[in-house]
């Protein structure tokens, strides 16, 4: 008998949401496909002119993937690292690199990278702002060097803000 209770009691409160169009929120400090899309061409353009093969990904606010691109003959394994340095910028609203420093031996949060279904805790990974300066997202680049991933990312949040 509870049972029954309970299902009509989510089957109406699943009715009432849809019927206020809850589903339809939006979030207004997020990013937009426009956005992340404006974000992964620039950097991919200066991939292309650093010529460095990468993988580049873009998220959301809540760190869902929104866009990605593996440049022709970028490492496979970088696919994975791409998508891990953006979602680790959103988690923790901070430059991937910079949160490394925190978590070599003896740091703060030594060992933080083990946790969230694995981070990554070197550079390439960056939030991206609006032009407010609030987050709306975050951009990963993995396949160059640490300091051209950076700098491809860094390219890619900045298309945002200009």
């Amino acid at each position: 008998m509870n049972i029954l209770k309970n299902a009509k009691i989510c089957a109406f409160v699943m009715i009432l949401a849809i019927s206020s169009n809850a589903s339809h929120a939006q979030i207004t400090n997020d990013l937009t496909h426009d956005e992340a899309l404006k974000a992964l061409l620039a950097a991919k353009k200066n991939a292309e002119e650093s010529k460095v093969l990468v993988n580049i990904a873009v998220v959301d606010a809540g760190a869902n993937l929104k866009a990605f691109i593996r440049m022709d003959e970028s490492y496979l394994g970088s696919i994975d690292v791409a998508i891990k340095k953006a979602k680790t910028a959103r988690y923790f609203n901070i430059d991937t690199g910079k949160l490394g420093e925190l978590t070599q031996p003896g740091g703060i949060i030594y060992n933080i990278e083990l946790t969230n279904n694995g981070l990554v805790s070197f550079p390439g990974g960056l939030p991206i702002k609006n032009k407010e300066g609030k987050i709306i997202g975050a951009i990963g680049v993995s396949g160059g060097t640490i300091d051209q991933d950076r700098a491809i990312a860094t390219a890619g949040a900045k298309a945002i803000i200009y």
